[in-house]
């Protein structure tokens, strides 16, 4: 059975969005322009220092990821909204999206389908387990999810971006946690953000 990886990108300060989240501003109030490009220009800006860590980011069997992370739909499923990924998401792989309201699966272009569950954390991640196989299970956040995978002891390891500037407010992550013991596995500086990874031992 592979691991259980919470892999998130947030500010010095533990932030993983700012304040104030619309569609048009998924990150909110980040300091730049709300659309992410400030907390993930690691990602966009210097891409060929970061491959390694870009490419592990869609290497799982499977994905959890909360609604919040999935889009900007509130309530009932009043509209479509397939993700913010287009219509060939990155993932090629099963999705859980953590939500109250029941919605069918949604198959996408390149192999990925979102499966829509709404009786917790840790039925997806049973389900995400066994659509995995061997393979890891990726829960790619927001901070919220991670905050409960990890309070609820799920999570085998912990993957951090953390990019140098503070937020000060906004969604964090360890809100709600209690005291974890990690032990580094590894730790690598890049240009604009510092990759570390930790297993969670308790």
């Amino acid at each position: 059975m592979g691991k259980v990886i919470c892999d998130i990108t947030m500010s010095v300060d533990g932030f993983s969005s700012g304040l104030n989240q619309t569609e048009e501003r998924p990150f909110g109030d980040d300091g730049g322009d709300g659309s992410g490009q400030r907390l993930h220009a690691w990602m966009f800006d210097t891409p060929d220092e970061n491959r390694a860590e870009i490419e592990r980011l869609a290497d799982a069997g499977a994905f959890v990821m909360g609604r919040n992370m999935f889009g900007p739909v509130r309530g009932g499923w009043d509209r479509e909204w397939n993700g913010w990924w287009g219509e060939e998401p990155p993932f090629r792989a099963p999705v859980f999206v953590l939500t109250h309201h029941p919605r069918e699966p949604q198959p996408m272009k390149g192999g990925t389908t979102y499966h829509f569950v709404t009786d917790g954390i840790e039925p997806a991640l049973a389900q995400a387990r066994a659509a995995a196989g061997d393979r890891d299970v990726l829960v790619h956040g927001g901070a919220h999810t991670i905050n409960q995978y990890l309070a609820a002891g799920l999570a085998d390891e912990l993957r951090l971006h953390i990019v140098p500037f503070t937020l000060g407010t906004g969604t964090r992550l360890f809100e709600g946690v209690p005291p974890l013991e990690l032990e580094q596995v590894s730790s690598r500086p890049a240009t604009l953000v510092t990759h570390v990874t930790y297993r969670v031992l308790s």
